[in-house]
């Protein structure tokens, strides 16, 4: 199972569920999947920098180990040339894997480099497309004034209308209460 699966699967799940319905919410959450995708594209990089490094110190342990061995044969300390050995099967060992868990890593990297490539693709349609329902809704809007009509959010008449509507329920609540009030303190009096 790949880094970016996990994130395919809530992405799949994201489209599925607003294609249709939201364009806008699908260009959000392909923006949000590809931060992710970097974060951890650069994530498998500095895991892979990381191995590398390993690789290095045991490639040099290793030839360490091979130079004790044939030090400690030429002067015939037999006890060191044998544990020497040892290190070196230890090290041979270590650096075998190592450079197969690289090649592994570099293959993953590459996968998720695709795929995030393809996301960053993904992305820049849907961007794209809310560009184009943006323009396609301005073009309505433009029709509806041509035809008298207004724009909710450019109707100042409207919008002053409204509030000295909702200003006269207000007073007409505080009136009501005043005179709720006047009427239980002269009862409380009476």
């Amino acid at each position: 199972m790949g880094v970016l699966d996990g994130l395919r699967a809530r992405l799949d799940r994201l489209l599925a569920e607003h294609t249709r319905s939201d364009p806008r919410a699908v260009a959000a959450g392909l923006r949000e999947a590809v931060i992710e995708a970097r974060a951890a594209v650069a994530g498998m990089r500095d895991l892979l920098e990381r191995s590398q490094r390993e690789l290095g110190v045991e490639r040099k342990a290793h030839e360490d180990a091979e130079r004790r061995g044939r030090l400690a044969r030429d002067i015939g300390d037999q006890e060191t040339a044998q544990l020497a050995d040892v290190y070196v099967g230890k090290h041979a060992g270590r650096v075998e894997l190592l450079e197969r868990k690289i090649a592994v890593q570099q293959d993953e990297l590459q996968l998720a480099q695709r795929e995030l490539e393809q996301m960053t693709s993904d992305f820049r349609a849907a961007q794209a497309g809310g560009a184009q329902m943006r323009e396609v809704q301005e073009r309505a809007w433009r029709d509806i004034e041509a035809a008298g009509g207004t724009r909710p959010e450019l109707d100042l008449q409207g919008e002053l209308l409204k509030a000295q509507a909702d200003r006269k329920l207000h007073e007409a609540a505080v009136e009501a209460q005043l005179a709720h009030l006047k009427k239980q303190l002269g009862k409380d009096r009476g």
